[in-house]
């Protein structure tokens, strides 16, 4: 039986376990949403109780014993990380171990700082090459011309070389990522296609920079806003667009600078990629996926699957001919399935499912939107950036039904 100042103790390190625990899990990806609802399991299930908001810049957090009236309020200030499945898993076991008492508080304390100092599965070759897989996997399902899909890998390595010393670095280099990034590829985009006039320049632009183009952060901060969490969803949002902005400003200034030499074409002629590549690319960009998610050796196969009946999702439902049916099924099945795998393996469900979403996002969409309004196509750009947000709500309404469907374990 504890007596009083044990009470204490124990209520204080439970607090500190919970605060801890959401400043970390929170640089790693899971929504708003997932990470609120685990929160307040863990705190229940270690006997006590809580409120919490998380947002891309801060979480609150209140906690309380019995009387709910006598309550402890903090605010930890948090930055908005990068996905990182292998660590988010290792939380989650953590939680696990902490809460069936096989892992006292203390020690789980000063496991969290041990998980967060651990090295990546995926060092930096690895995450080149993911970014390779990608650019090509990707050009390679937009376009059939084999020197687009070339391009597109080499630009997406000169990408990853930015990325790697932005994040090295930090600082001012860091900020301008997202317009440097764009701008480096468009000006070499452009002058490949002085020499090269038969290149597709928005696909190869696209698919260079298509890792870091904000999708799934627009798409995310819509299915926040649907599932009323309006400040976290809002703040999503706005700071993926402002970002995908960079980005065209950047891949247009690019193209810009070397067209004042010399004049380029910017119209957007996508050529139908043949059946038999698609089923060579695809893997490609699930692999760069699941690579880049940093997701680890145990589970890739299962990210590989996910990705898969996601594709085969948006297959069955275009083959209706119903505006964005593929969407909608896409993103129900990946959903059901994810929910199932966590249940089975009670593992995060993000690890699955952030993946298999990323290959349905809108992103790309609304930067050839802004590349087709900017070449002077204003009503079928303008079309294109509304299509962006319209496959976002479908994705929600996708996710939503899906967990309506099959019930969702509560995991990160």
């Amino acid at each position: 039986m504890l007596n009083a100042d044990e009470h204490i103790v124990k209520y204080s390190a439970a607090r500190r376990f919970i605060i801890k625990l959401a400043v970390i899990a929170h640089g790693y990806g899971p929504s708003a949403a997932r990470l609120e609802i685990y929160l307040t399991q863990v705190i229940e299930a270690l006997g006590y109780h809580g409120v919490f908001r998380s947002t891309p810049s801060e979480i609150i957090f209140s906690f309380w014993k019995e009387d709910k009236m006598d309550q402890i309020m903090h605010m930890a200030a948090v930055e908005k990380g990068s996905f990182n499945m292998a660590k988010l898993s290792r939380v989650g076991e953590l939680v696990e171990f902490v809460v069936k008492g096989g892992v006292s508080l203390h020690d789980a304390y000063e496991l969290l700082d041990e998980i967060e100092a651990l090295p990546n599965p995926w060092g930096p070759v690895a995450k080149a090459v993911s970014f390779i897989f990608i650019g090509v996997g990707f050009s390679g399902l937009m376009s059939g011309y084999m020197m687009d899909i070339y391009i597109s890998g080499l630009l997406a390595l000169i990408v990853y070389i930015n990325v790697y010393f932005a994040h090295e670095y930090g600082g001012r280099l860091f900020e301008l990522l997202p317009f440097s990034s764009a701008y480096i590829i468009g000006i070499i985009a452009a002058v490949l296609k002085i020499f090269m006039p038969e290149i597709n320049l928005p696909v190869v632009v696209i698919s260079a920079i298509i890792l870091i183009i904000p999708g799934f952060t627009v798409s995310a901060g819509i299915v926040e806003i649907v599932s009323n969490h309006v400040v976290s969803g809002s703040a999503n949002l706005i700071s993926g667009l402002i970002y995908l902005l960079k980005q065209f400003f950047g891949a247009w200034f690019g193209i810009a600078t070397v067209g004042l030499l010399w004049p380029t074409s910017v119209e957007v002629n996508i050529v139908a990629t043949p059946s038999i590549g698609i089923w060579f690319f695809l893997p490609l960009l699930f692999i760069g996926l699941g690579i880049a998610y940093q997701s680890l050796m145990k589970d890739f196969l299962w990210v590989m699957i996910c990705c898969l009946v996601s594709y085969l999702g948006v297959l069955f439902g275009n083959s209706f001919e119903i505006a964005y049916l593929g969407t909608l099924t896409g993103a129900i099945v990946a959903s059901i399935f994810a929910n199932y795998w966590a249940r089975y393996f009670n593992r995060p469900t993000s690890i699955v499912l952030v993946p298999a979403i990323t290959v349905m996002v809108s992103g790309s969409i609304g930067f050839q939107g802004l590349f087709v309004a900017a070449g002077g196509q204003r009503d079928q750009g303008l079309e294109l950036v509304l299509q962006m947000f319209i496959v976002a709500l479908v994705i929600a309404a996708g996710l939503l039904i899906a967990n309506t469907i099959v019930r969702p374990k509560v995991t990160l």
